[in-house]
């Protein structure tokens, strides 16, 4: 969730312009004291946590060396499979203590020449203290109290015997680090200090990837309505092109793409996607697979000899446009979690069960598409973070249609053109998340489209971009909607990221200018269900309309909510961004407007025919519907 944008741009303006009284750009030490050795904490809401900041640290050599420290790694191999899990062995440890922590470094070498020396670059990660500095980020990091034997020394080994007595004797411990194919080495560090005051103690030898340029983390998503082409995205260590094999012996070439550390945003506070968070993506190959035939199954494999194959896929394509029904899941703010006892630098707890739970209903065979709407791997700069989440999402993504929409920790950086000037995307400015998912949009920095999957049009827009009467956006928006043709596609439902409706604590959950100028449109061209995240929890509305209930729902026969569409009142609207992100709670006096409010992770599940629309809040920790509700009308062909 962003900030208050006029709150937030006068912090901003005063936060940079005090900075600017202090120091010069080749000034490195006149500071006002205020913000010497302080951790401003980046006040970019992208999380706080003394791990995000342990980059801009001060980082010194530990005083009183120990001649038996030694960290160590082992694998089932010399090298890295795709995922791995590296066992870490801290030993020679003479006094264990709740400081002492594990860094997984990539590229293993990292250091500390490379790093900016002007401390005025250092403001946006909210420290400030003495150079040089640990620029290059932590992948991930355990504490190594982490194994339960190691602040009571209960793994021991003699160092020194005195005849037959130990005189020294030393602590051990064992992590477990959970690795995925990032194509550059990796090295292990052992810090004490904490996060806070971090010195280095020892290190590791390096590990490398057994193929780097592998081609892995494949998903799919929909070119058009007809479901009779489908785009196959990956990521590889190697820049030509490569191929997918498919179907009964098609073969189609793969475009590549890469972005540098040039494209990314920054400003006069340097972001973390410019300078200290930054990682080689590889290449992002693309390829479009045609003549195939909608709600059909079919085989897929990507890569070449020289650089290796994926594994054969199976996936689904979707139901074409105009079609009699549909089954997708959608959900919003999902990003990802460590599948290992580490800290990163943005956790989102609830995304792996949620992950689990809806990769289960895809192996099922009955889900058709996925929508996720924005907020989708909360990189926020940190280029690494891509390739866990990618590789997350895979084992679903991989087999149905995966469409997404733009987030503000996509998209938003200040002075980037983007509707909200929050550094909440941390310079990504929307390159990466259009490279790894490209969608069916008219032209780069223009994420909205539209698309039929069986009886469904979906409107998905950006709530990062210019949405204001006299905007592209608008009118595009305007025109979409008018012309769905409703007997080829009876329901209409429109997406986003930012809600107009919450009954979330805070001032920060919406913003109502958007609503205004954009919600006559959703009622003038009578769309029925309308879906945002930004706020991390689940809540529905009655037929709502400028903050009234023009229409309620009636219970059926079952006890279902049931909204009658053929006396169209205003379109239902529902907030579904409880998938990952840690929960929202509510407002203790909810609108009238409010009528189911869930803070628990899970997802939305729904099934379109063309006389309904029947959808169900799934919790992704029980499986259980705990919210249900339809929305219903008459349909002639």
């Amino acid at each position: 969730m962003a900030a208050s944008i006029s709150s937030w741009v006068t912090m901003s303006i005063l936060f940079i312009l005090s900075l600017l009284a202090f120091f010069t750009p080749s000034s490195s030490h006149l500071l006002h004291p205020s913000i010497v050795d302080s951790t401003i904490e980046h006040r970019n809401y992208t999380a706080i946590s003394s791990f995000r900041v342990v980059n801009r640290r001060a980082l010194t050599d530990c005083p009183d060396p120990n001649p038996y420290l030694q960290i160590n790694f082992s694998t089932k191999n010399p090298t890295l499979s795709d995922e791995d899990f590296i066992t870490v062995t801290v030993s020679g440890v003479l006094l264990p203590s709740d400081d002492d922590w594990v860094a997984m470094i990539s590229p293993s070498d990292s250091d500390v020449s490379s790093c900016p020396l002007n401390k005025a670059e250092y403001v946006q990660t909210g420290d400030l203290s003495t150079l040089p500095l640990l620029c290059h980020y932590p992948v991930k990091a355990q504490y190594v109290s982490n194994d339960p034997d190691y602040l009571g020394c209960k793994k021991k080994e003699c160092k020194k015997y005195n005849g037959t007595e130990c005189e020294v004797t030393t602590c051990s411990a064992t992590l477990s680090f959970h690795v995925v194919n990032i194509r550059t080495d990796i090295e292990f560090v052992l810090f004490g200090g904490g996060f806070d005051t971090p010195c280095v103690l020892t290190r590791s030898s390096t590990i490398s990837f057994a193929n780097p340029k592998q081609p892995l983390y494949g998903h799919i998503s929909s070119t058009d309505s007809t479901a009779t082409s489908m785009r196959l995205t990956w990521v590889s260590g190697d820049k030509e092109s490569q191929e997918v094999n498919y179907g009964s012996g098609k073969t189609v070439k793969s475009t590549v793409t890469t972005f540098s550390q040039d494209d990314m945003c920054s400003s006069a506070l340097r972001s973390p996607a410019k300078d200290f968070g930054w990682h080689d993506p590889g290449y992002i190959h693309s390829a479009v697979m045609t003549g195939l035939k909608p709600s059909t199954t079919f085989s897929y494999k990507y890569g070449s000899d020289a650089v290796g194959w994926s594994d054969e896929t199976q996936f689904k394509t979707p139901p074409a446009g105009g079609s009699d029904e549909l089954k997708f899941l959608a959900f919003g703010d999902m990003g990802k979690a460590p599948r290992d006892a580490s800290v990163e630098h943005y956790i989102q707890p609830g995304s792996l069960t949620v992950i689990n739970a809806m990769t289960k209903e895809v192996e099922s065979g009955n889900v058709d598409s996925i929508f996720h709407i924005g907020d989708i791997s909360y990189a926020t700069g940190f280029l690494v973070e891509w390739d866990f989440f990618l590789s997350l999402i895979s084992p679903m993504a991989s087999q149905v249609s995966y469409m997404t929409a733009i987030g503000n920790h996509e998209r938003d950086y200040i002075n980037s053109g983007s509707k909200y000037v929050t550094p909440d995307s941390g310079g990504e400015c929307g390159i990466p998340y259009e490279t790894y998912f490209p969608m069916p949009t008219s032209e780069k920095d223009k994420p909205w489209y539209s698309i039929d999957k069986g009886s469904v049009h979906f409107t998905v827009i950006s709530t990062e971009h210019d949405w204001t009467q006299n905007s592209e956006q608008y009118a595009w928006m305007q025109k979409d909607m008018a012309s769905v043709d409703r007997s080829k596609t009876p329901w209409l439902i429109f997406a986003g990221h930012r809600p107009m409706y919450s009954s979330t604590h805070g001032l920060f959950s919406i913003d109502n200018s958007f609503t205004q100028a954009v919600e006559p449109l959703l009622k003038q061209n009578k769309v029925d269900l309308v879906l945002f995240g930004h706020v991390h929890n689940y809540e529905r509305t009655c037929s709502i309309y400028q903050s009234k209930c023009l229409a309620m729902p009636t219970k059926d026969q079952d006890g279902v909510d049931t909204y009658d569409h053929n006396n169209y009142a205003a379109p239902v609207q529902a907030v579904i961004g409880m998938a990952g992100f840690s929960l929202d709670d509510f407002s203790d006096n909810p609108g009238d407007w409010s009528l189911i409010r869930i803070s628990k992770y899970g997802y939305l599940r729904a099934h379109a025919t063309r006389e309904e629309i029947d959808l169900e809040f799934v919790n992704s920790n029980t499986g259980d519907a705990e919210d249900h509700f339809r929305i219903t009308k008459n349909q002639k062909r």
